[in-house]
């Protein structure tokens, strides 16, 4: 068959002040660190990406992701209470001071857990979804495992100091990517700045420091032990383009800070999405021996990249459709095809599918048609 071609239009690309501009790579004091673009999981920049070291209280963004599947699975709400255990009372660490047989509601706890990095609140919640923390370690782990998080063995729920509890900056980033890719309602609680639990009778105050004064930030979880140092999983959104900024092993508090503000400035002002459009209303595709003449043809997916910006003029769209197709045609079936290039290099192909299904003619839909076709000869 016979294929066209015809350009796109690409567009949506965010023009960021000039302040936010930097030159070369960002200023990193840590260990390992890694930036990631949430869309597409591109990573952006990395040092020693996948060194396996303490992540501290970094950990919680696993326990935060499981506690959000649940309630998306309907198998916990916001609105259910828990009633603390002994154990859970017991923690150490950062903590909201939880009594034994206090009950708190979920959307405190995760309050708590969020905002103050409760070691306490964390036990509470992996008790009530899993009965008890090393069934939800069970759990974490083989979440980790699904996600591909090869560098990673988690021991508690919590991140306080246990042998062999360990990750990697890039781990981090694919878990915190999953966390504010799908559940995006987690903001509700990673931005908070300030806040309070027992109506007002206990102060909250966010360990990360970057929600007050970092522009567009999202969350997202913060943690430092004496073997860890200072970690953090640092998420930021400007025009439409969200960041993580995964750092371990940052010496002080305002290194850690300083890094995660770098490495977000430098993927701010060096790197954008682009939308990818047609130019036009694609043309509907001739369907042979069909019930209807004609299927309108639709993208199967949104189409998104990641891209430099200074490659931005060097961005190539094309589209191959079919000219015609033979019926029946089912909903979804595949018509062409976008190519997006840049610089020459493909970066995404986009199928073009039937927008319906249009069904083959019967024998006597299609003597009506040819006795159609005589007349109108005629």
């Amino acid at each position: 068959m016979k294929k066209w071609l015809a350009a796109l239009l690409v567009a949506g690309f965010c023009i960021l002040p000039a302040h936010a501009e930097v030159a070369g790579a960002p200023e990193v004091t840590a260990g390992a660190a890694v930036l990631m673009e949430k869309e597409t999981g591109e990573v952006l920049y990395a040092l020693n990406p996948h060194d396996k070291l303490e992540p501290a209280s970094v950990t919680k963004v696993m326990t935060l992701l499981l506690t959000m599947e649940a309630i998306q699975a309907g198998t916990l709400s916001v609105e259910d209470t828990v009633q603390v255990s002994a154990r859970a009372a017991s923690m150490g660490g950062s903590q909201v001071y939880l009594k034994e047989g206090e009950v708190m509601s979920v959307h405190d706890l995760l309050k708590a857990v969020a905002v103050a990095s409760g070691n306490d609140a964390a036990v509470a919640l992996a008790e009530r979804l899993s009965g008890s923390e090393s069934a939800f370690v069970e759990r974490m782990n083989q979440r980790a495992h699904e996600l591909g998080m090869e560098d990673t063995t988690f021991m508690n729920c919590t991140g306080l100091p246990a042998p062999g509890h360990l990750t990697s900056a890039y781990d981090i980033a694919v878990m915190s990517r999953e966390l504010i890719r799908n559940h995006p309602q987690i903001r509700e609680y990673t931005t908070i700045w300030m806040d309070s639990l027992r109506d007002g009778a206990f102060q909250l105050a966010n360990t990360n420091k970057l929600i007050r004064f970092y522009d567009g930030a999202t969350g997202l979880k913060t943690g430092s032990t004496d073997a860890a140092q200072f970690c953090i999983s640092a998420t930021a959104e400007r025009d439409g383009m969200e960041l993580i900024a995964a750092i371990m092993k940052s010496p002080t508090k305002d290194t850690r800070t300083a890094t995660a503000k770098s490495m977000l400035d430098f993927g701010f002002a060096n790197y954008t999405v682009l939308d990818v459009k047609p130019a036009q209303a694609l043309a509907p595709v001739e369907v042979l021996l069909g019930e209807r003449g004609f299927v309108q043809p639709i993208l199967a997916d949104s189409g998104r990249i990641l891209v430099e910006k200074a490659q931005i003029n060097e961005v190539e769209t094309t589209v191959s459709l079919a000219p015609d197709v033979e019926a029946p045609v089912a909903a979804g079936q595949k018509l062409g095809e976008v190519t997006v290039t840049v610089a020459g290099e493909v970066r995404q192909t986009i199928p073009i599918v039937a927008a319906e299904e249009v069904p083959r003619l019967t024998v006597f839909g299609i003597y009506r048609e040819l006795l159609r076709e005589f007349f109108m000869v005629k």
